[in-house]
């Protein structure tokens, strides 16, 4: 498959009601915050492993869309496939002192897993499989207005042991929520990194359907009401790219709609999205997938 000719990057918005996007194990799993500004935070990492679990849904047992980072995996048990695959006898901690040999299981990791091709991945453990730098970056997501997270008790009608059940007929347990909050990334597609990993068209599109539909398949007792809600692209003709990514961003505005800015937001509808169009430098055009 030919890869991405050309550079993108993303402006993403998803929202949370009453539910907990991404828990901080350093805070008793609290909904991860922005101390200074008490805005909501969300990783890279979460975000990322969402899509890679949408991808090994919609693509399960299909050749050339495995996971490398998945849960459980043995990161050297992915790498031995390669070696097997190309006849090379693994050293330990090495890789091949033929140059020609080394790309080729490079090579043949980025071809068969997907998030090595879109992500990247450091495969340099006791079997070696190289270095990938991955043409996709995201970036964290942060909510557009501060949030308050609750925490909750239950009650759980049900203990753990015999011995338990002489003391008491129930347990209590915490629960860690956010209202509402809206949050917005940032994302980052290079051109030139794709032509090294072989990231291609099919990928790309691929990444947009992640992107819509990841949280339908995510669904928890925590995160039972997450939505995406937008994803702005920004196409640049020129794969180097015809602008500055932070130019792009700044055209695309969040705001409380009007009226609506004096009470805490419970909605997406709540906010309004604008793109200053006329503000795109040329050679960069726009398109709003959802």
């Amino acid at each position: 498959m030919t890869a991405i000719a050309n550079r993108y990057e993303f402006v993403y918005l998803f929202d949370v009601s009453n539910g907990n996007p991404n828990g901080d194990p350093d805070a008793g799993n609290m909904p991860r915050l922005d101390p200074e500004t008490n805005q909501g935070l969300v990783t890279d990492v979460c975000l990322k492993r969402k899509i890679r679990n949408y991808v090994s849904l919609e693509q399960e047992g299909a050749p050339g869309y495995a996971i490398y980072m998945q849960e459980k995996s043995v990161l050297n048990n992915q790498h031995n496939q390669a070696y097997e695959a190309l006849g090379i006898e693994p050293e330990e901690k090495k890789l091949p002192k033929d140059e020609a040999k080394a790309r080729d299981l490079t090579a043949w990791m980025c071809k068969n897993f997907f998030d090595v091709r879109a992500f990247g991945a450091v495969m340099t453990t006791k079997v070696n499989a190289g270095q990938v730098r991955g043409p996709i970056q995201i970036a964290f997501a942060t909510s557009i207005d501060p949030v308050i997270p609750l925490e909750i008790s239950i009650t759980r009608v049900a203990v753990t042991s015999k011995e338990d059940a002489e003391k008491k007929d129930r347990e209590m347990g915490r629960k860690h929520i956010v209202p509402y909050g809206l949050y917005r990334a940032h994302g980052f597609i290079s051109a030139k990194l794709a032509e090294r990993t072989g990231f291609s068209e099919d990928d790309l599109e691929l990444l947009w359907r992640a992107l819509g539909n990841m949280f339908e398949h995510d669904r928890s007792a925590a995160r039972g009401e997450m939505a995406a809600r937008k994803l702005i692209v920004f196409k640049h003709d020129h794969a180097m790219g015809n602008a500055p990514a932070h130019v792009l961003f700044d055209s695309v505005r969040v705001e409380r709609v009007e009226g609506a800015a004096d009470t805490p937001a419970r909605g997406f509808q709540d906010y309004r999205v604008s793109i200053d169009a006329e503000a795109l430098p040329q050679g960069v055009s726009v398109r709003e997938h959802f």
